[in-house]
């Protein structure tokens, strides 16, 4: 295979870019008998906002072993936001370590669950308690829980960026007030804490860069039903996603590639070149992109496999070498 192609795989983007995978070996990693989940949330009334806020400051420096997401989202006439939890090991010891790092959450006994792993698997991918744990190999079962049945069952448009420093406490009235807006009714913003392992691996290991720096990453959603038009969500999740701007990464403003945004770029039906390309490429993968384009030259120079925003190879060494 070589070292090259077998680098570009591990990260290089959803979609066969280069190639057809037809077996992969995956090296396991330990995890404890006990794990335990939590999901809690509090309304703009309960201080969501100064508690999301204060989670900005821990979450990437929390105890290795502990993971807190946040889901914001309209909950009637207010916002809400909900923290999800997983923790590697029992409710005794997640207690003190929520109290020594994030005693604003007010987390108590109440509100963990100890399970096994893979039951925490089947939760977190919004399975109900009940349903068998056979249903996380189905093709078309839920991948993630926080989406719930709209995101599932319709359809759904998506976005992402990356957060270096705190968003201002203040700044969050203006998400609110996009998300009291009618098309914002069926719409969340994810906040996924960055740090523990992934600030350990540097951002050349794999094709995926968005290392150590990052605090959390966001996924915006807007959701829809196959009967509803969906051009005026779209826009709004556009101006969402605008608004954003001044609190996220720049220079590139950049983005996850499993989140595929084909409003930043994409393919030609015909050539497209290194430079167009690179503009959704370097806010996918920084400076991994031109390692990418090499890869991709070198196995498929006459880009069989495409898609709407993958990797062209250099015209220039196809005609050199190839023609």
């Amino acid at each position: 295979m070589g070292e090259d192609l077998f680098w570009a795989i591990q990260g290089g983007g959803i979609g066969a870019r280069f190639g057809v995978i037809v077996a992969w070996k995956v090296r396991l990693v330990i995890v404890p008998s006990t794990v335990t989940r939590f999901r809690v949330s509090r309304s703009l009334e309960q201080n969501a906002t100064k508690i999301v806020h204060k989670w900005q400051y821990v979450a990437n420096n929390l105890h290795e072993d502990l993971f807190i997401e946040v889901m914001l989202a309209r909950a009637n006439s207010t916002m809400a936001a909900s923290f999800s939890s997983l923790f590697l090991g029992g409710i005794d010891r997640l207690l003190p370590l929520m109290q020594e790092s994030f005693p604003e959450l007010s987390l108590t006994k109440e509100d963990c669950i100890e399970m096994s792993w893979i039951e925490s698997a089947h939760d977190l991918a919004g399975f109900n308690k009940g349903d068998p744990l056979d249903w996380l190999l189905g093709r078309n079962s839920r991948t993630n829980g926080v989406a719930g049945d709209a995101a599932t069952n319709g359809f759904s448009k998506s976005k992402s960026d990356y957060v270096k420093q705190p968003i201002p406490e203040n700044a969050f009235e203006g998400i609110y007030d996009n998300f009291y807006e009618e098309d914002g009714e069926t719409a969340f913003m994810l906040l996924v804490p960055y740090g523990g392992k992934m600030s350990e691996i540097s951002e050349s290991e794999t094709p995926y860069p968005h290392r150590a720096g990052n605090i959390y990453q966001i996924l915006y959603t807007v959701t829809w039903g196959e009967d509803e038009t969906s051009q005026s969500l779209i826009d709004w999740i556009r101006r969402l996603y605008s608004h954003m701007t001044p609190y996220v990464s720049e220079i590139p403003r950049e983005a996850y590639i499993n989140y595929r945004d084909l409003d930043i770029g994409t393919n030609n039906q015909g050539h497209t070149s290194i430079k167009q390309a690179s503009i959704w490429g370097n806010k996918y993968f920084n400076n991994n992109f031109k390692r990418l384009v090499h890869v991709k030259t070198m196995v498929d120079p006459y880009d069989f496999f495409k898609n709407e925003q993958s990797i062209p190879p250099l015209t220039s060494w196809r005609k050199k070498n190839v023609d």
